[in-house]
């Protein structure tokens, strides 16, 4: 039994394809979502100098890194509704379980990413925003996210891309997605390499399109100055850190002379200084 082109390029233009290629697609959005909001509370919690922070968010990662993503969706899916009786109602669709399974799997994962992205921004940073009187909430978002997503961009499309693959794993929970498609048709009519073709073929595409995506995403996020002329750059981080000096300058100022200053001045200002230092000397250099 040769290879059917015919068959082939109908299973092509087969809306039930086209579905079960945007229900992958929707999954592993759903997932990804999950994953990034619980990884960064566990991220939080896994560079916490608190032990009670840290302690459970080890635990948390510890855990799901541990399980594989294929029995977590068949406990989802059998297990939880016998224990919760709520979960056997119609609202509880293979589309919940796949998307909740897959992000729980995938947070662990995501945790250590928004980790590693976070300890990557210098600690100079944050000190400059407190200095500048900033709270620590927005210090966190004006000033080390935007550094950090940087950072977690490339390797959170890989898991992206990832999710999009593991999504062929609900078909075990009779989630009907691209591979799943293509397996129900291949039951029908036993031609394997025609239908397995047409899934490759969509797997690619959209492998393809979410690659062209991220690539913008990263250039989006890519530093500004990276482009721009060196005297410009240099003027803007000398106003950046005169700015910082004078403002723990101002504090100090505002005590009374017999007050010493407070540790978090102090590191702010020596923070500043040293920074002041370092762009001089790259000044001189040039």
């Amino acid at each position: 039994m040769l290879f059917d082109p015919e068959i082939f390029f109908q299973q092509l233009i087969n809306p039930a394809y086209l579905w079960g290629a945007l229900l992958s697609i929707a999954v592993a959005a759903v997932s990804l979502i999950i994953a990034t909001v619980i990884g960064f509370f566990i991220a939080l919690g896994n560079t916490s100098k608190k032990p009670y922070y840290r302690g459970p968010a080890a635990i948390y990662t510890w855990f799901f890194r541990a399980i594989p993503a294929l029995l977590l969706l068949l406990i989802m899916w059998n297990a939880l509704p016998q224990l919760i009786p709520a979960l056997k109602a119609d609202w509880y669709t293979p589309f919940i379980a796949a998307s909740v399974g897959l992000g729980l799997v995938e947070s662990a994962f995501m945790a250590e990413i928004i980790r590693s992205a976070l300890n990557s921004v210098d600690d100079g940073q944050a000190l400059a925003g407190r200095a500048l009187g900033m709270k620590p909430a927005a210090v966190m978002i004006k000033v080390v996210l935007p550094q950090a997503i940087r950072t977690a961009l490339p390797p959170t499309g890989n898991e992206f891309i990832g999710l999009i693959k593991y999504s062929s794993l609900a078909s075990v929970i009779s989630l009907r997605e691209l591979l799943t498609t293509a397996q129900i048709g291949v039951n029908i009519t036993f031609r394997y390499a025609e239908y397995y073709a047409v899934a490759i073929i969509y797997y690619l595409v959209i492998v393809t399109l979410v690659t062209l995506l991220q690539s913008k995403v990263e250039k989006r996020f890519a530093w500004s100055s990276r482009n721009a002329p060196k005297r410009s750059v240099r003027t803007l981080g000398t106003q950046t850190v005169a700015v910082a000096t004078a403002a723990s300058r101002r504090r100090a100022a505002d005590e009374p002379d017999e007050t010493a200053e407070t540790d978090d001045e102090l590191a702010a200002r020596e923070a500043a200084e040293a920074a002041e230092a370092r762009l001089e000397k790259k000044g001189a250099t040039e």
